[in-house]
């Protein structure tokens, strides 16, 4: 993800509000804060202050897009609400959970407010999704696609192994480092979401396709690159979209 934008996020914003939010990222930079985890903060508390100024019915709507100290319950109720409505319940979800922490830090940390607006504001309720799970048949038939000697089998080989063997996120798979792997431990080291580390061990045949992908790896143009998966041709990385696109095209076989 490239540098966080703060300009770009509080673009349109009043002075106060832009004032906030980057008093706030630094507070959260303070809080060693991922950079991710920091955008989805700002970027809930931005979209509420032009929801306010924008879209919002009530009538004293004008002051709270001038100020966050303005915003009330129904403010929030209502963005919440229209969140639902244009994109969905878990989007709104995210947004609450988002916002709690802005006003918990407006009152808490600065003082500029007595009470938060979300104090008994309910969060929406969404529903249970079952995450898919890649099937042993399915796992095998993306294996026999990617057989080969190649650099692009060879590394869709291994890929494929450690992300059914470990059983982590898919970008967490696709942002891994060459140095994340341990041959000699057989574990590699995860970074997951809320700096969350952790190291998983992987199976012998999982190490069989890494070394290989890895020896291959080492006589390709970006092997100077600290990614550890990269694209077939050129000196660029494989994007975890990229991954996504490359395991549809192997199940599609």
């Amino acid at each position: 993800m490239a540098l966080l934008d703060l300009q770009k996020l509080t673009a349109g914003l009043s002075r106060t509000w832009a004032g906030y939010l980057r008093d706030w990222d630094r507070s959260l930079r303070c809080g060693n804060y991922p950079q991710t985890t920091r955008y989805n903060y700002l970027l809930a508390a931005a979209q509420l202050a032009r929801y306010l100024g924008e879209y919002a019915p009530d009538p004293d709507a004008d002051a709270a897009a001038a100020d966050p100290c303005a915003v009330t319950r129904a403010h929030v109720e209502a963005f919440q609400a229209w969140m639902i409505e244009t994109r969905s319940a878990s989007t709104a979800l995210n947004k609450y959970t988002c916002l709690q922490q802005f006003f918990g830090w407006l009152q808490a940390d600065e003082q500029a407010i007595d009470r938060s607006p979300m104090q008994r504001i309910r969060p929406p309720k969404t529903p249970t999704t079952l995450v898919p799970v890649l099937q042993e048949a399915d796992t095998a038939k993306v294996l026999q696609a990617c057989r080969g000697k190649g650099f692009v089998s060879l590394r869709d080989e291994a890929l494929i192994r450690l992300y059914a063997t470990t059983g982590a996120r898919l970008s967490e798979v696709g942002n891994l480092l060459v140095a994340d792997v341990d041959m000699t431990t057989e574990s590699v080291h995860f970074r997951g979401k809320g700096a969350r580390d952790r190291r998983v061990r992987f199976g012998p045949k999982t190490a069989r396709a890494l070394s290989r992908y890895l020896r291959a790896r080492n006589t390709h143009r970006g092997a100077a690159l600290p990614n550890l998966w990269l694209a077939e041709r050129g000196a660029a990385p494989l994007t975890p979209n990229g991954i996504k696109i490359r395991l549809r095209e192997c199940l599609s076989w």
